[in-house]
């Protein structure tokens, strides 16, 4: 009966989701990838004080993750390096080690998404993340990476590994509409498991579909039915993996449930998704009456079964223990 808890998508009984705020630190990114909106318009690096207001904000609407989102390797940017500088950081990494620290002293739990990074890095934020994530997007060679040197899918691949090799809890996925084909979804997807199987540390997978944006040039993505295919395909391929789709990029949520997703992945009531700042977060009353036939619970950006093997550092220790119930879940 445990597994189900562990693992409910294999009898699709729980559907769990993350109540977080999502805090995009910075927009400055090395890649230029042809649907991505996030790193166009001003260029900002958000600055201590703002986040602070953020994650108290969070603690009113009893938030217990905090999403950290970046670009990658801003570093590579001059004017990016003068305005950490001008706060007292040499490094990106430096700066994302304090919002941890400090959302920890606040009683909540970072996971971290900042593109590509080596393996001391990660060991670095592993000590202040509860979980981690990189989207792998896809296997293939694509057009739309042409130009973003991050999206090599070796690169990608490597860094997965080396989160398994730190037993860091993760999160990846694949990006549905972006230049591939069913074959080269079938393929990232069982290159995940493949890695999933040696390192057991990838607790859920995004199926997602690219949204068109004002700065997109690719003005299509995949259809309503080749998502649910690909939930599908998920759950044949993927073992002991929890499969998400965020229900702000979906219409008739519980054709998703059945078609195989478990978790809707974190819902903000603070801040919007700024991947997808057109998309606003469903209301959660809303999504549980619309799931009315399955139990909707909430979770920590850690999944029960590496709270219950300790996957976790003793930084984390405290909060995990403030924050979750005897089974795992959120309190």
């Amino acid at each position: 009966m445990e597994d189900k808890y562990i693992f409910p998508n294999k009898e699709q009984k729980i559907i769990t989701y993350s109540k977080n705020v999502f805090i995009p630190v910075t927009n400055y990114c090395r890649n230029n990838c042809l649907y991505c909106g996030f790193n166009r318009g001003n260029r900002y690096l958000l600055e201590l004080d703002e986040i602070e207001k953020l994650l108290d904000k969070a603690k009113k609407r009893n938030a217990k993750e905090v999403l950290l989102c970046c670009g990658e390797r801003p570093e590579q940017s001059r004017e990016f390096m003068g305005k950490i500088k001008e706060i007292g950081y040499d490094s990106h990494l430096e700066y994302l080690i304090d919002i941890c620290k400090l959302a920890l002293d606040k009683n909540l739990l970072p996971h971290t998404n900042t593109g590509l990074l080596d393996y001391n890095e990660l060991k670095k934020l592993k000590r202040y993340n509860a979980s981690m994530g990189l989207m792998l997007e896809t296997t293939a060679k694509v057009k739309s990476h042409q130009n973003s040197p991050g999206k090599k899918p070796s690169k990608r691949i490597k860094m997965i590994k080396e989160a398994g090799k730190l037993q860091i809890p993760f999160t990846t996925g694949i990006l549905l509409g972006i230049g591939e084909s069913k074959q080269d979804r079938i393929n990232s997807l069982r290159k995940i498991d493949e890695i999933n199987q040696r390192y057991g540390h990838i607790q859920e997978v995004i199926i997602q579909r690219y949204e068109p944006n004002k700065y997109s040039k690719l003005k299509d993505t995949a259809s309503y039915e080749e998502l649910l295919d690909n939930i599908r395909l998920s759950n044949e391929i993927l073992k002991d993996i929890s499969i998400q789709s965020p229900p702000n990029l979906v219409r008739n949520l519980d054709k998703l449930v059945k078609a195989g997703i478990d978790d809707l992945g974190g819902i903000s009531e603070v801040t919007s998704d700024y991947i997808n700042p057109k998309k606003s977060w469903p209301d959660l009353k809303k999504i549980k009456l619309e799931l009315d036939e399955f139990r909707v619970k909430e979770r920590l950006p850690i999944y029960p079964r590496y709270i219950k093997e300790k996957w976790f550092s003793d930084e984390l220790e405290e909060t995990i223990k403030n924050l979750s119930d005897e089974d795992g879940y959120a309190k």
